[in-house]
């Protein structure tokens, strides 16, 4: 029994077979997914794939690359939606140093309306961040982000930051990379992260793992991330998807 903590089947990559890959995925032990919805165009539809089946969800958010797009009534949309009983977070969020459509004070800007937004309506975070780690993990601090806790998405960097997410109660969500030959630091991070603290993903369509890699990539894809982990920790994959699923379940409140 997997959970799949961050996908996007909202992309327009499955709109010609997104009904077969989710029950490709229930046939694969993915019991449980989270659709993020990121921008106008995807957090609807995140929403409507949540309503039509048990065990899928939503979270609803900003992506930093788009940051300069946000506009004051799209936040307040975000936080209406947030009430919706099948929302169970607020992102993706974060910083992108990568991409330079939107400049980084209005990326911080657009960064920390969201997690004021989260402290307001008691929801977790699901932070992006590509190259911004340092600034990151600060905004989080002077946020207090602490108070409502998340999940690092495809925690993809050294080690030695891990503990500053697990003091402000935040979730290392491993993916498609900790497959890959050349990624050491995500295989290092699963090594050494706490069992109650770890979660995985495939961000699909984006990151498939080994064997597939450079393909698309699908929720039904998790169990290779989920027995890639069992492995570098030593350990049975049945006993790693069973709490991985428990802590996926916690941190989005579900019981």
């Amino acid at each position: 029994m997997l959970f799949d903590t961050h996908v996007h089947l909202n992309a327009r990559d499955f709109m010609k077979d997104r009904e077969e890959v989710i029950h490709r995925a229930f046939e694969n032990g993915v019991k449980y997914m989270n659709v993020v919805g990121f921008d106008r165009e995807t957090i609807p539809l995140a929403i409507e794939i949540a309503e039509q089946y048990e065990n899928i969800y939503a979270s609803v958010g900003w992506h930093p690359v788009d940051a300069v797009d946000m506009t004051a009534e799209d936040l307040k949309w975000i936080e209406e939606l947030s009430f919706h009983p099948k929302v169970v977070a607020i992102g993706e969020m974060g910083l992108d140093y990568h991409w330079d459509k939107s400049p980084k004070d209005v990326q911080e800007k657009v960064f920390r309306q969201q997690i004021r937004l989260a402290k307001k309506v008691n929801m977790p975070i699901i932070i992006h961040n590509r190259e911004a780690t340092e600034d990151i993990i600060r905004i989080l601090q002077e946020e207090n982000a602490d108070e409502v806790g998340g999940i690092m998405h495809c925690y993809n960097d050294d080690v030695s930051h891990v503990q500053a997410c697990l003091d402000m109660n935040f979730y290392i969500s491993l993916g498609g990379p900790v497959t890959f030959k050349n990624a050491p630091l995500p295989k290092e991070v699963a090594k050494q992260v706490p069992l109650d603290r770890l979660l995985v993903e495939t961000d699909a369509p984006f990151l498939a793992p080994h064997p597939n890699r450079g393909k698309r990539n699908e929720p039904a894809y998790v169990k290779l991330v989920a027995e890639q982990i069992s492995l570098l920790r030593e350990m049975n994959f049945a006993t790693l998807s069973e709490q991985t699923t428990k802590n996926a379940r916690n941190i989005f409140k579900l019981g």
